[in-house]
């Protein structure tokens, strides 16, 4: 009786040496990626990212909207909300960033065979895009605000540029105001005060002033004098207590707009306008004429200084947007480096 596996001779077949060797084979449970890049990784460290970042924005709202107060005295100032502001928002992107980074370096698929220089890079790689992609979900969250912050920068120096432009419109304005409003009626603006001002009675003015010729006022004057128990002339009983003219302040209005696109009050225009004041203040022509120099002066004065506080405030503006815009740009680099920093060592931990 032979044994299974035996020839006659003794001899087993497998250990014939002139027979070829086999390798088994082993079953294996998965296929063995070896790409560079874990895609999964970086998009759940992402979404991390983003999603801390957005609460974290979330909370220093809240925060700073309890801490400021419209009321005198009260919260804090504008340099301090401005510079905690800069740190909240530096701490939440280093948070977030560094979060979302750590993550996509702990969760990335282990690398067999890769020295250890490649590996730190690839980490350092997979935490660069991981705060890319959430980068660019929180911008497409937050873009408006981003870019209404960042567009006060283009409207300060658009209004930076037409300051100029705008008093003169301002002017303008204020004279065609004048000119469609009524005489009793009360104007608003610089524009409209001064021609108030101009055609102001003063109080110490003659309440028997009138418009007729000066040898008529002066025979009716004597008459009256030469008998004082007579009753007063018709003629003086009823002459005007200081005319209306409709037509001399829409008139005036548009000499003054006029002098100050021009920057400058001809004596034509001067002698003209005191005539009207004249008129209807009861002042001297010589008096007319200096309260129209000195209103113009003053005028003038006042349009420079509004355009002045203009400018001023449009550059305030421009330098904030400016300096919001830098800082942004450091947060975003804070980010970008701890987000890297922070996934080689959740690699480092992934690997032991």
């Amino acid at each position: 009786m032979s044994i299974p596996g035996e020839t006659m001779g003794g001899i087993r077949p497998d250990s014939d040496p002139r027979r070829p060797v086999v390798a088994p084979v082993v079953a294996t449970g998965g296929v063995v990626d070896d790409s560079a890049v874990s895609w999964a990784a970086i998009i759940a460290g992402a979404a991390a990212a983003a999603a801390l970042s957005l609460a974290l924005v979330l909370l220093g709202t809240g925060l700073g909207l309890s801490s400021v107060s419209p009321w005198a005295f009260e919260g804090v100032s504008a340099e301090t909300f401005g510079w905690a502001t800069i740190a909240w928002i530096s701490f939440t992107a280093i948070a977030a960033s560094g979060l979302g980074g750590y993550l996509t370096g702990r969760l990335r698929r282990r690398w067999t065979g890769v020295a250890s220089d490649e590996t730190y890079f690839r980490d350092t790689a997979h935490g660069f895009l991981s705060w890319a992609i959430a980068t660019l979900l929180t911008a497409a969250l937050l873009t408006g605000s981003i870019a209404a912050m960042l567009g006060t920068g283009a409207r300060a120096g658009a209004s930076l540029a037409g300051a100029a432009a705008g008093t003169v419109g301002m002017t303008a304005g204020g004279a065609t105001a004048a000119l469609a409003g009524d005489e009793g009626e009360a104007h608003d603006g610089v524009v409209e005060y001064y021609i108030d001002q101009l055609f102001r009675r003063d109080a110490d003015a003659s309440p028997g002033f009138d418009r007729r010729m000066p040898a008529t006022q002066a025979a009716d004057e004597s008459a009256d004098m030469a008998d004082p128990s007579a009753t007063m002339s018709p003629r003086r009983e009823a002459r005007p207590q200081f005319p209306m003219h409709m037509g001399s302040r829409p008139e005036a209005a548009r000499i003054i707009a006029n002098s100050l696109r021009t920057r400058t009050l001809d004596d034509a225009d001067t002698h003209y306008l005191g005539q009207l004041v004249a008129e209807r203040t009861g002042l001297g022509q010589t008096e007319a004429e200096a309260r129209v120099t000195q209103m113009h002066a003053a005028l003038t004065t006042r349009l420079e200084a509004l355009e002045s506080e203009a400018r001023e405030a449009a550059d305030a503006a421009r330098k904030a947007s400016a300096y919001a815009a830098l800082w942004l740009f450091i947060t975003l680099l804070l980010g970008a480096f701890t987000a890297s920093l922070l996934a080689t060592v959740g690699g480092r931990h992934r690997d032991l």
